[in-house]
């Protein structure tokens, strides 16, 4: 996979390490809150877990309230923790992207900045992985699975979009049961060699559509309501979403299937 850095601050690059068993970005906007206490128990959990198999990338998008800069000065402490800051480009979905490609992990994760993902949760998705999964996703709508506080307005939000990803695109969303999940493992392999083109927040959807996907596995997690920071949910990520549907229905549909038969010379 190619990556045009040109447009980015990435430090540093020494520190990349060159056999990691799992890269876990973990995209930010204004987390400065956050992001100290975030890094603390991700590098406590994986250090018991996997010692010296991993690597955090956080991928911050020019926070003004410059959670790049409080990332950075834990480096020192945190020697496998990378950190770019992205001046001139937006969005969730391209964020995690990004840290993956300058990622060396063979599995691939993504995990929220805000604290609302258990952390604990990563250790559960990794023995999945460990068992043959080609993906696993945290989710709320299995068994041991839900949110803490969300007010019925959300529930009704959430349920909806859901089903209206069920009707534009049955054969992806039906795959899994909480398709907007943004916690979630996947194995380089399944995705390497794949154009993901992701719109919105919703990365999973992409890759369920475009990668190689077989074997799913699903862990229950209670989704948790923030301790600090504001919430980034607005009405342009469920425009978002239904242009990040259509999208991939009309790729993968009728005309998308013309295509990788008659490609272009």
């Amino acid at each position: 996979m190619s990556l045009d850095t040109s447009n980015d601050y990435i430090t540093p690059e020494e520190s990349h390490l060159s056999d990691s068993s799992l890269s876990l970005v973990i995209p930010t906007y204004n987390e400065s809150r956050n992001i100290g206490e975030l890094i603390r128990i991700l590098s406590n959990l994986l250090d018991e877990a996997i010692p010296n198999q991993y690597e955090l990338i956080v991928v911050d998008d020019d926070s003004p309230d410059r959670t790049w800069e409080i990332a950075q000065a834990l480096m020192s402490d945190y020697p496998q923790l990378q950190v770019i800051r992205r001046q001139h480009e937006r969005g969730l979905s391209t964020a995690v992207i990004h840290g993956w490609k300058v990622g060396t992990g063979k599995i691939l994760g993504v995990i929220d900045g805000d604290l609302q993902h258990p952390p604990e949760i990563l250790v559960k998705l990794l023995v999945a992985m460990e068992d043959g999964a080609d993906i696993a996703i945290a989710s709320r709508h299995v068994d041991d699975g839900g949110v803490s506080d969300w007010s019925v307005v959300r529930r009704f939000l959430s349920r909806g979009a859901q089903l209206l990803g069920l009707s534009i695109l049955p054969e992806v969303i039906g795959r899994v049961s909480d398709p907007m999940s943004g916690f979630f493992m996947v194995r380089r392999s399944a995705i390497q060699e794949k154009d993901l083109n992701p719109l919105g927040y919703k990365i999973l959807i992409e890759v369920l559509a475009r990668g190689k996907i077989g074997r799913i596995a699903e862990v229950g997690y209670v989704f948790q309501e923030r301790l600090s920071g504001e919430s980034k949910v607005t009405w342009k990520q469920y425009v978002d979403y239904i242009r990040h549907l259509l999208r991939l229905r009309f790729s993968l549909g009728t005309i998308g299937k013309l295509r990788k038969a008659f490609p272009s010379p």
